[in-house]
């Protein structure tokens, strides 16, 4: 049986985010993690992911968050199957934040 994700908007992840309700996770790669991403986004890696199980619990609300949206929604399954209680996509990935005039930061910022 296939736990069907439920997706949020780009704007619904954002007042989540403000509200401290849950969590955003950018899986892109470094690259362009680092070049530009939503303010206060994890990077989930396979690298950080032991970092991540440190600071979350189980039944914390997680967003998961790729390019344009369908990544993200294979890492949301992942997250299921690991007993994360709720999990969401967040639907047109960070190309969809960006077109909806949310904001980002870069770590060219921090010059």
């Amino acid at each position: 049986m296939t736990t069907e994700i439920e997706t949020v908007t780009p704007q619904q992840a954002w007042q989540k985010v403000q509200d401290k309700q849950a969590v955003l996770l950018d899986i892109r790669d470094l690259k362009n993690f680092s070049y530009c991403r939503p303010p206060q986004a994890f990077h989930l890696t396979n690298q950080s992911y032991g970092q991540f199980l440190d600071r979350y619990d189980y039944d914390f609300p997680i967003l998961v968050m790729c390019y344009h949206g369908i990544s993200s929604l294979n890492v949301a399954h992942f997250l299921v199957e690991q007993g994360f209680d709720h999990v969401y996509s967040v639907q047109g990935g960070f190309e969809g934040w960006v077109r909806a005039g949310l904001p980002s930061e870069s770590d060219l910022d921090a010059d």
